[in-house]
Formats: C-alpha cells, sequence, structure tokens
C-alpha cells in the first residue's frame, strides 16, 4: 500500500485546504526549506523564523540607535520603550489584562520556571510546609522545581499517567486536588500540552484547582505555538514560555507571565543588579523592586526583545488557529498512514505513544520502530538515517521522563535497582542506564509539525517510514 495522495488526504481532512495562505507563506517566507532540500520535523523543539521577521529586526537595529535601558539618557529610554512595548504586546497576545498579569522576560521557559521554584513559599516562616503537586507528564524543569519544594519541607506529589493514551485520568486529579494540606501555600503543576505524546491536558483544571486554594503553574512551552492560549478565560497564577518555540527567532529569550497578586507573594533567594531599589554594603539591606523588575537579573536582552513584538505580530497574521487546522489535519493523516504499515509478518511496524487520533492532542508524534519480528529498532539508529535523508526530527525521552517511563515500560522496580547500585551512588550515565534496563527502549522517536509544515513535509516521512518495511 502506498502512503496516499493529495486528494485522498484533502477527501479526509477537508479542513486542510482553507490553510492554503500557508503555503503560500511558505514559499515566500520559509523557502530555505526547499531550497535546501530540508525536512523539518521538530518544532516542539523549536519553531522556524520566517525570513520577514530577520529583515524587520534587522531595518529596526540598523535605523536605530539603543542603549541599556538601566538609565535615562536617550539612547537608554529609546531601548525602555522597546522592551515595553514587547512587554504589552505579550500581555495583549495572550488576552491578559495589565492590571492582573504582569511579563518577566527570562532566557527560556525554564528561566520561567526556575524564578517559580526558587521563589514559591513552600514553607513560608511560621508555616507548615505545603505541598508541590504535579503530573508524570511534565518537563524536567518542572521536575525540578520538587527539589526546592523538598528543601523547605513540602510534600511532593505525582499523578500519574495511564496507557494508552498517557491522559491523567480525572477522577486522580480531582482526588489529588481534594488533598491540598490545611495550611501552607501549595503549587499545583501541569503542561497544557505534553512535549512528550503531545496530550492536550485540560485548561479546565486550572479553575478546578483555584477553587480549592492551589496556585497553579502553567508549563505553555509546547502548547502555545499551534494554540490560542487566553488568559482571559483561563487564569493560572503562572504560565511558563518560550518564544522560539512559537515563532522561532529569537532564541534565548522566554517569560513568565504571572498575575501579580501571586508574584508578591514569591520570595527571591538573592538579589541582582536591576532587581532592587536600593542595596548596601555598610547597611546591610536591600529593597527588591515591584514587578517584573524585581525578577529580571542584570540587563535583559533589550536589542532581542523587539523581535518578540515582531514574532507575535507574524504569528497573529498568519493565524494561530490556522496553523492549529493545519497541523491538525497532518497529524491525523500521518497517524492513519503510518499506523497502517505493517511488516509481511503482519506486526506493525511502529508503536505510537499517546493518541491515536486528533482529539485534544497535539502536533508531534512520538514512537518506535520495530523489524518484521517485533524487535525494537533502536531510536538512534533511526536518527541517523534521517539525518542521510536531510529529515530532522527528534529523538530520546525528550527531558520527559515520567511519561517516557510509562510510555516505554519502565517500572519503579527497574529504576530503584538502577538508582541504588553501587556503581552509580555518584554519577549514572545514559550508556550506565541503558545497560539498567536491557532490552527495552530508553527513548523514542519525535516528529513535530508547526507553522511552515505541509502535506509534502508529512509525505516525505512517510516515505522514509516505508524504508524499514521487510519485503
Amino acid at each position: 500500500m502506498g502512503d496516499g495522495s493529495y486528494g485522498e488526504f484533502i477527501e479526509r481532512y477537508p479542513s486542510y485546504a482553507g490553510t492554503a495562505a500557508i503555503d503560500e507563506l511558505r514559499s515566500r517566507d520559509y523557502s530555505r526549506l526547499d531550497r535546501h532540500a530540508q525536512v523539518y520535523l521538530d518544532y516542539t523543539g523549536a519553531g522556524l523564523y520566517g525570513e520577514s521577521q530577520i529583515a524587520a529586526h534587522a531595518r529596526l537595529l540598523r535605523e536605530g540607535v539603543f542603549g541599556n535601558p538601566h538609565s535615562a539618557n536617550p539612547s537608554s529610554r529609546a531601548a525602555t520603550v522597546l522592551v515595553e512595548g514587547a512587554r504589552a504586546r505579550t500581555l495583549e497576545y495572550f488576552n491578559a489584562k495589565p492590571d492582573e498579569y504582569v511579563v518577566i522576560f527570562t532566557e527560556n521557559a525554564s528561566g520561567a520556571l526556575k524564578l517559580v521554584g526558587e521563589s514559591y513559599p513552600f514553607g513560608a516562616p511560621g508555616e507548615k510546609a505545603g505541598r508541590f503537586l504535579l503530573t508524570f507528564d511534565n518537563h524536567n524543569s518542572v521536575n525540578g522545581i520538587r527539589e526546592f519544594a523538598r528543601a523547605r519541607g513540602a510534600d511532593v506529589v505525582y499523578v500519574p499517567v495511564e496507557l494508552p493514551d498517557l491522559r491523567v485520568p480525572e477522577e486522580r486529579i480531582e482526588e489529588a486536588l481534594g488533598e491540598r494540606p490545611d495550611t501552607g501555600s501549595s503549587l499545583f503543576a501541569y503542561p497544557a500540552q505534553s512535549n512528550f505524546s503531545s496530550v492536550r491536558h485540560p485548561l479546565e483544571w486550572v479553575a478546578k484547582a483555584k477553587a480549592r486554594g492551589w496556585d497553579v503553574l502553567l508549563d505553555a512551552a509546547a502548547y502555545a505555538p499551534t494554540n490560542r492560549l487566553d488568559l482571559g478565560a483561563c487564569k493560572p497564577d503562572f504560565v511558563a514560555l518560550s518564544f522560539y518555540k512559537m515563532f522561532g527567532y529569537p532564541t534565548g529569550v522566554g517569560a513568565l507571565v504571572a498575575k501579580r497578586e501571586a508574584l508578591s507573594r514569591l520570595r527571591r533567594p538573592w538579589f541582582a543588579g536591576g532587581t532592587i531599589t536600593v542595596a548596601s554594603v555598610q547597611g546591610d539591606r536591600y529593597y527588591l523592586s515591584e514587578g517584573a523588575a524585581g525578577f529580571e537579573d542584570g540587563t535583559v536582552d533589550f536589542l532581542g526583545l523587539p523581535a518578540v513584538g515582531i514574532g507575535l505580530d507574524h504569528l497573529t497574521e498568519v493565524g494561530v488557529d490556522k496553523v492549529h487546522r493545519r497541523v491538525e489535519a497532518l497529524v491525523g493523516w500521518l497517524l492513519e498512514r503510518i499506523m497502517s504499515m505493517r511488516h509481511s509478518t503482519g506486526l506493525p511496524l511502529v508503536s505510537v505513544y499517546g493518541p491515536l487520533d486528533t482529539k485534544d492532542r497535539g502536533g508531534a508524534v512520538a514512537l518506535n520502530f520495530a523489524d518484521s519480528k517485533g524487535a525494537p529498532i533502536d531510536h538512534r539508529v533511526i536518527e541517523a538515517k534521517a539525518n542521510e535523508r536531510g529529515i530532522s526530527l527528534r529523538t530520546g525521552c525528550f527531558c520527559n521522563p515520567g511519561a517516557g517511563e510509562i510510555a516505554l515500560g519502565i517500572s519503579r522496580d527497574e529504576l530503584a535497582t538502577c538508582f541504588t547500585s553501587p556503581a552509580h551512588a555518584k554519577r549514572l550515565t545514559i550508556d550506565d542506564f541503558r545497560d539498567c534496563i536491557d532490552g527495552k527502549s530508553t527513548g523514542a522517536v519525535r516528529i513535530s509539525l508547526g507553522i511552515a509544515s505541509d502535506f509534502n513535509d508529512v509525505q516525505a516521512f512517510l516515505e522514509f517510514a516505508r524504508g524499514f518495511l521487510d519485503g
């Protein structure tokens, strides 16, 4: 069986035809993909920038004079206008009211998450420590917050995901949210969209958690590139973002979008240049600035930040809802076609981790290949072969060990044996880890689609995949 024609695809997913403007955009703003015969399938790793974004940013820098904004001279004031413009544009894009939310610029989503983790009052003076609740399905930058929580005496509670879809059962979330401690501050963290399985977890959990007294940290890094996040309707206390995942450029800039009230309760463990109103050596005192300034260490990327507004304008012009429909159609087709591929023995070519349809799932597909006898093909072999074909995809566990362990069938007992081995007392390498769980995959292949993806990209991957069928 072949991989199907464009006509078959449109018949199955007619909504794709309504996104034809993105084909024109690709030929104009992303022409380098086809010019270099590149098949880019790693949008969850990083978005791609349009050439118009780079041109607009270069023009702005070429025509202006911008200095460090921590001053009042003309070049500093010019830079301040651009920085504050990027801040205001971010609030506008996510429909966040300026009197309710504030934007803190960070180096990436991980930096935003660390800000919350290091400053959250898990164990405020005079209070019993609270709880950190999170799902198995979380990026390591969220998992890492547990170390801050434990250091302050807080409980850390994980809610598992379940096969086959790698979703969290609603009753498990309800139960966990209902067990918030009576005293202390407690934080619930989860991804709006999994960076492993692409499951979209319900945004309704935010209101449910808030109603039970939890603060909510929403990781929107994988969600925002192809979905509209409306902070006027869904109101988490903290949202972590990486702009390069949304529109490719600039890299090294993310944001923590925080409710002003929640931000006022955070307690930073240190101060730095730019974060204080007054600091004294002889007086041994300091006074932290209010709002975003108290959390932006040193000098922000004042030359890069104007590109944030340009990128948001670009995504707005393209239409994130249009990108969503396009990606949904392409993922649906990819799942249908690759799940139908079977060896001559009747065994399937791949195992997909996560939903097998497009309901409440995003634009990434995690899977592993197997040979005609059902034995797994090392994901590193798949990546190497893809590289030879000019296909950019990603392999590994994608910094999401919780979802990966469940998907790959790695048990708690296996992990305990591995981590308590005397040989691994001080250090555990990835090769050591592979030896611990001998015979099981330690990662997967992830194909992810985004703003410039088209039908030919998916067909190229399907053709590549067919090359692993026997006969």
